[in-house]
C-alpha cells in the first residue's frame, strides 16, 4: 500500500502545528523588518546631519569650487597657518580642514608646474567617510585639470560643447536588441533565484535533518518503519518538510510586504536610504542620463524577458535541486544520533553549494556564456544556482533541457543512494558512522 500521501500529511501537519514553527513564521517578518527600519533610520539621520568642513587654500587657485551642500557647509580659512588652521578647526569641532599647497609659488621647475603637483591633506580627530574623502578628491583634480587648460591655452567652453555621451545599442545577429539595462535586470533575476535557492536548502535541509534525528531519537521510527518502507518515509519527510517551508515562505513574504508598508508609513522611513553595492549598481545604470526614461527601460527590460521560460525552468531547477540536496540531509539526519556529529558530514554538502554561489556571482556576471559558467551549470549540485544565474541571459533550450535531465538523473542515483543510507542508519544508535561504513550500508 502505498503511504506515502499520509506521511506528507502527518509530516506537513507537525512541521505547521509545531509551536517554535508558528513562532518563528510570525516572529521571523518583525524582525527582520524591524532591523531594516531602524538601519534606515540611522541611515537617514546620518545622512541628515551637516558635515563643516574646513578650507585652507594656500594656493587661492581652489577654493572657489567649495560650495555649500545640503549635507556639507564649507568655511574657507584666508591668511592663517597651517598650524592655526588645524588649531581653529579643533576649537570650532569642525568635521576635519582640508589643506591645499601653494602650488603657484613652490614649483621648482617647469616640469613640475605642468604637472600641477600639489600636497592636498585632510586633517580630523576621527577617521573621515570615503564618500567624503572621495568626492573632495574629484573636486580638486577637477579643479586642476581646468588649471592646467587654462595654462594651455585651451577654451573651456570648446571642451565642453566637445564632451559627447553615447549608449551604445546592443543587437544580436538574431535583430534581438538589449541594452545595459537589460543585463542590470537579469543580472537581478538570476542573482535572485540562485540566492533564493541556496536559503531555501540551507534552512529546510537542516529542518529536514533535524526531524529525521527527533524521530531517530525518540524510537518513533521503529514503530513507523514497521509498516513503512523507508524510501517513502524519506520522500514523505522531504515532500512534507518543503510544503511547510513554501508555506512559512508565503506567510513571511504577505507579512513582510504588508510591515514594510506600516514601518514607511508610521516611522517615515525611506528604505531606499539603505545603499548596498548591488543598489549602487542598479543605480548608476538606471540613473544615467535620464530617471524616468530609464525607469521605464527597466521596466520594459524585465517585461521583455523570456518570462514563460524563465519561470518554468526556475520550478524546475529549484525543485530539482532543493530534492537532491534534501535526500542528503535525511540520509546524514539517519546516519547519526545527534546535531554534533553531522559535522563531519556537512562539509561535502555546503561546499558545492557555496562554490556554486561564488561562480554564479563573479563568472556568471562577467560572462555567462564562458567555459567555466557553462561548465558548472552541468554539474548537477551546482547547476540548480549556476543555472538559475545564466537563464535570463539566454541560454540555449537544448543546454537547459541536458542540464535537468543530468540533474534528474543525479537526484534519482542520490535519493536511490540515500535511502539506502536511511534504511540502514535509522535503526542504527550508539555509532558514530564513518564514510566507510556508509559506502557499507549503500551496498547492503
Amino acid at each position: 500500500m502505498n503511504h506515502l500521501p499520509l506521511i506528507i500529511k502527518r509530516e506537513y501537519l507537525t512541521k505547521v502545528r509545531n509551536k517554535a514553527f508558528i513562532v518563528m513564521t510570525f516572529l521571523s517578518p518583525l524582525i527582520m523588518i524591524g532591523l531594516f527600519s531602524l538601519v534606515a533610520y540611522l541611515s537617514q539621520l546620518n545622512n541628515a546631519k551637516q558635515k563643516n568642513i574646513t578650507v585652507l587654500d594656500e594656493s587661492g587657485q581652489i577654493e572657489s569650487i567649495f560650495t555649500d551642500k545640503e549635507t556639507v557647509k564649507y568655511t574657507i580659512l584666508k591668511n592663517v597657518t597651517l598650524e592655526s588652521a588645524k588649531t581653529i578647526v579643533e576649537e570650532q569641532e569642525s568635521y576635519g580642514l582640508l589643506y591645499i599647497s601653494d602650488f603657484i609659488t613652490t614649483v621648482g621647475s617647469f616640469q613640475e608646474d605642468e604637472k600641477r603637483n600639489v600636497d592636498v591633506a585632510f586633517y580630523s580627530e576621527e577617521t573621515p567617510s570615503v564618500t567624503i574623502i572621495s568626492a573632495l578628491e574629484v573636486k580638486v583634480e577637477k579643479r586642476l585639470k581646468e588649471l592646467n587648460l587654462e595654462k594651455k591655452g585651451v577654451d573651456q567652453a570648446i571642451l565642453k560643447d566637445a564632451e559627447v555621451s553615447i549608449t551604445i545599442d546592443q543587437e544580436n545577429f538574431t535583430g534581438e536588441k538589449t541594452s545595459k539595462v537589460d543585463s542590470v535586470v537579469k543580472l537581478i533575476f538570476g542573482g535572485a533565484a540562485g540566492y533564493l535557492l541556496f536559503m531555501f536548502i540551507i534552512i529546510y535541509g537542516n529542518m529536514i535533518m533535524r526531524s529525521v534525528i527527533e524521530e531517530k531519537t525518540s524510537r518513533i521510527i521503529e514503530v513507523i518503519i514497521s509498516s513503512v518502507k523507508p524510501i517513502q518515509l524519506m520522500l514523505g519527510k522531504i515532500i512534507g518538510t518543503t510544503l511547510a517551508g513554501i508555506t512559512q515562505f508565503g506567510i513571511w513574504l504577505i507579512l513582510g510586504s504588508i510591515l514594510s508598508v506600516i514601518a514607511a508609513l508610521v516611522f517615515d522611513i525611506d528604505f531606499s536610504q539603505v545603499n548596498t553595492p548591488q543598489q549602487e549598481l542598479v543605480t548608476q545604470a538606471i540613473q544615467n542620463p535620464d530617471g524616468n526614461a530609464n525607469m521605464q527601460l527597466f521596466i520594459s527590460a524585465f517585461l521583455n524577458m523570456p518570462l514563460a521560460n524563465l519561470i518554468i525552468a526556475f520550478i524546475l531547477f529549484f525543485v530539482s535541486g532543493y530534492l537532491l540536496y534534501s535526500s542528503l540531509y535525511a540520509a546524514i539526519g539517519a546516519a547519526v544520533d545527534n546535531e554534533t556529529d553531522t559535522q563531519q558530514f556537512m562539509l561535502p554538502i555546503i561546499m558545492p553549494l557555496i562554490l556554486a554561489v561564488y561562480v554564479g556571482g563573479f563568472t556568471v556576471i562577467e560572462d555567462p556564456h564562458g567555459t567555466v559558467a557553462t561548465v558548472f551549470s552541468f554539474i548537477p549540485f551546482t547547476s540548480p544556482v549556476v543555472m538559475l544565474m545564466r537563464i535570463p541571459f539566454g541560454v540555449p533550450i537544448w543546454q537547459q533541457i541536458l542540464s535537468l535531465l543530468i540533474l534528474i538523473g543525479t537526484f534519482m542515483f542520490t535519493i536511490w543512494m540515500a535511502s539506502k543510507i536511511y534504511r540502514v542508519g535509522i535503526l542504527m544508535y550508539g555509532k558514530k558512522p564513518t564514510y566507510r561504513e556508509l559506502l557499507k550500508w549503500i551496498k547492503y
